[in-house]
């Protein structure tokens, strides 16, 4: 049996997957999450072999930090996030953080449950757009960020300052004018303003 707990904001999608779910014989919905804080607490709790885990939670992206959380428990669950957001930042983050699998909330049912069971059995689940475009990205030259540095351009675009930043990832002000230095290199801008504007273009964020 696979023991699962869905961890989302809005109740209505808890209610659907829940609904999805619980019709299949080998699925058990042992517990529902309405913020990050909660999905770690019942993945510590409940040990389930997977946990369904939204990206955004009110005006908060956890959902990464979340997996991160629940991959270091003593009993790991895996992590199947399940989400409205595609970008490549989002994609990176979530598998930098720990997730098995990567699927879109407009995806067929039986696409859903086929990744449920992959996941729980600690094998990849892609949706085939996501596959694609993390393929693409290992095949063609592009601008790619670190995961630290889109963290400090995702804070940038929604109007931190320097000293913001460095306060919520818990690092130095240089620290931050040389995450931002690499960043305009690498888009080849000079400002705050341009980076965040050619870092959307190229779904680097949202």
């Amino acid at each position: 049996m696979i023991r699962v707990v869905i961890a989302d904001d809005h109740p209505v999608v808890r209610a659907g997957v829940r609904a999805l779910l619980d019709a299949e014989a080998d699925i058990d919905v042992v517990g529902e999450a309405a913020t990050p804080d909660e999905a770690v607490a019942l993945a510590d709790e409940l040990a389930p072999e997977l946990v369904l885990m939204d990206l955004q939670f009110g005006d908060r992206a956890a959902g990464a930090d979340a997996t991160r959380r629940v991959r270091a428990l003593a009993a790991p669950s895996y992590v199947l996030v399940l989400t409205n957001y595609d970008t490549d930042g989002d994609i990176l983050g979530a598998v930098e953080a720990g997730a098995s699998g990567y699927l879109l909330k407009d995806a067929p049912p039986h696409e859903l449950l086929a990744g449920v069971r992959a996941a729980a059995s600690g094998q990849s689940a892609l949706a085939p757009s996501i596959a694609g475009r993390l393929l693409a990205r290992l095949r063609e030259p592009r601008v790619t960020l670190s995961v630290r540095e889109i963290e400090v351009l995702r804070l940038v675009a929604r109007g931190a300052s320097n000293a913001d930043v460095a306060r919520r990832l818990h690092i130095t002000d240089a620290t931050v004018k040389s995450h931002l230095a690499h960043v305009f290199s690498k888009l080849g801008v000079s400002s705050r303003t341009a980076a965040v504007s050619a870092a959307r273009a190229l779904g680097i964020l949202r």
